[in-house]
């Protein structure tokens, strides 16, 4: 078997601050390349600052709509990550799965929850003020 690929998040983003699905997309780029090659990676997270879900979906979340469960887990490792990012990554990748089981139930659900959100009743700041006021 050949040697593991390591990839530097901080190297191909070229930033210590991990923030946009642009540069997520940069990581997603070559670890699919590698996953599709059978290679196991290990993703190195060494000398970033700042993480967000947005990138860590973009990066990694999305390996798991071209991927099965099982590849990723054993085709990927991360090292040098700070364990409330991992923490972060845990629900990242939790909600990847639910998402990428049943894209239409998922969006589905979320279109449901802010249309409940939506039948709130809404006040302007006047109206808010006025009803203190009143009191």
């Amino acid at each position: 078997m050949s040697e593991d690929i390591k990839i530097s998040v901080f190297g191909t983003v070229g930033s210590p601050l991990c923030v946009a699905s642009g540069d997520g997309q940069k990581v997603y780029d070559r670890l699919s390349t590698a996953l599709e090659n059978e290679r196991c990676v290990v993703l190195s997270f060494h000398n970033i600052t700042t993480l967000t879900s947005a990138f860590l979906n973009s990066a990694i979340g999305q390996l798991y709509g071209t991927f099965s469960e099982e590849e990723v887990r054993a085709q990927l490792k991360v090292e040098d990550m700070e364990q409330d990012d991992l923490a972060l990554l845990k629900r990242v990748v939790d909600n990847a799965k639910l998402y990428f089981k049943d894209p239409e139930k998922y969006s589905q659900a979320v279109e449901e929850t802010q249309e409940n959100e939506d039948d709130e009743p809404q006040c302007d700041s006047s109206e808010a003020t006025q009803l203190y006021l009143e009191r």
